[in-house]
């Protein structure tokens, strides 16, 4: 991590009352040694700029922490669609009494999200499953206290595929940008079939940016019936929400 680019992040989490001890700026920059590493020869992020690449993944990450309640202490997560590791290696760095899932299909990025976890001694497992076939199974339903998200699908998809591995009582989670907004009677009715209730979007600022970033949370009511998720693609497929009903 550049000079630069860790006195952004400093700033950064300071804006967001996010604080970070000199283990956990270590932790950063080991973190985004091991990406840049990685991208080399694969394709986990196009932002290559160091200080754009810590407000773009590494504080966006951070900014529900700015909300008390979200994530209480000792929480299970699931990081659904993980990626290149975000939200979910930035919010265990922060948080490392949090407990995490990271969930993706392909196998080179569980990889790498296998080899950060490990060099950065956080309370993590990655594993390769889609979201779909992960609800499915008795290791996963249900057994969250709160499902993230972000730039995976649009928003009514993205709470088939979380709401189902949240506890009742527990939540989804979902960064989103301003288009989100125009989903949100679609994912309204999403979240009553699967047992939840859409809150209202919450702003998401990045210090220092102008981005109209938004944070969507749903809250899980009761157990979300057997036949959802539907199988693999078919959430995103046909979106559940329609006005004219769910679809099988």
């Amino acid at each position: 991590m550049t000079r630069e680019a860790a006195a952004r992040l400093r700033e950064g989490c300071a804006a967001l009352r996010v604080g970070l001890d000199a283990g956990q700026r270590e932790r950063f920059a080991a973190f985004d040694a091991l990406l840049a590493e990685a991208n080399a020869v694969m394709d986990l992020t196009a932002v290559l700029d160091p200080v754009e690449a810590v407000d773009r993944h590494y504080l966006d990450s951070l900014t529900p922490l700015r909300r008390s309640g979200w994530f209480s202490a000792g929480a299970r997560i699931v990081d659904v669609g993980a990626g290149a590791g975000f939200p979910g290696i930035p919010l265990l760095i922060v948080r490392p009494d949090l407990e995490a899932v990271l969930l993706d299909s392909r196998r080179k990025r569980v990889d790498f999200l296998r080899r950060v976890i490990e060099a950065l001694g956080l309370r993590a497992r990655a594993v390769h499953l889609r979201a779909e076939d992960a609800a499915r199974q008795a290791e996963h339903r249900e057994r969250y206290d709160v499902a993230v998200a972000r730039a995976v699908a649009g928003l009514p998809a993205l709470l088939e595929l979380t709401l189902p591995l949240v506890r009742v009582g527990g939540r989804a989670l979902a960064w989103k940008g301003p288009a989100a907004l125009e989903e949100l009677e679609r994912a309204a009715r999403a979240a009553a079939l699967l047992g939840g209730r859409l809150r209202a979007p919450q702003p998401a600022p990045v210090p220092g940016r102008d981005w109209n970033h938004l944070l969507i949370a749903a809250e899980k009511e009761s157990r979300t019936a057997g036949r959802y998720p539907r199988k693999a693609g078919a959430p995103a497929r046909k979106p559940l929400g329609a006005a004219e009903g769910f679809f099988f």
